[in-house]
């Protein structure tokens, strides 16, 4: 007889007394108590009937995930983190405008990508374009064409904030 790995519940169920027991086979009876297993032996025709329905098991409500910006954060007062790992993704999602204009995710990414800050208005912005754009346009570096896809970002980003309503 060869050591059993396979493991096949036992004469005790799973249930509100513990995990239950379970028989350890080898192969070649593995294949045999499965041939031979009936989840619905024992079961009345209504019950066999409620276990195959296609929506059994999802009887219960489950709640909403949470998402960052809906949360204020971890509120451990004595955690101490010298990185800000934790942190850092909720201080994303704090971000506001001084005016009380509130920032998308768009924005955000928008104003990462020109290096500013939630404050910055229009005029910071055009500034702050201009320059990139001088830094990255191939004409300015020569024909220099390695800092295309920075500039095509650049520009993107610059056309989405001047139409957000955040800068408006």
């Amino acid at each position: 007889m060869e050591p059993g790995e396979f493991r096949a519940p036992g004469v005790s169920m799973s249930g509100f007394d513990g995990p239950g027991d379970w028989r350890w086979f080898c192969l070649d009876h593995i294949r045999a108590f499965n041939a031979g297993y009936n989840f619905f032996e024992g079961m009345t025709a209504d019950e066999i009937e409620a276990e195959q329905r296609p929506y059994a098991g999802w009887a219960r409500e489950t709640r909403a995930f949470a998402s960052a910006a809906d949360t204020a954060g971890p509120r451990w007062a004595d955690f101490i983190d010298p990185l800000d790992a934790i942190n850092a993704r909720f201080a994303e999602a704090r971000q506001v405008r001084p005016d009380g204009r509130p920032l998308n995710d768009a924005d955000r990414k928008a104003l990462k990508v020109l290096g500013l800050k939630a404050d910055a208005d229009r005029a910071i912005i055009r500034k702050r374009y201009t320059e990139l754009v001088r830094r990255y346009h191939p004409d300015r570096n020569g024909g220099d064409r390695t800092h295309e896809k920075a500039l095509q970002d650049v520009i993107s980003a610059y056309t989405h904030l001047k139409s957000a309503p955040a800068f408006a």
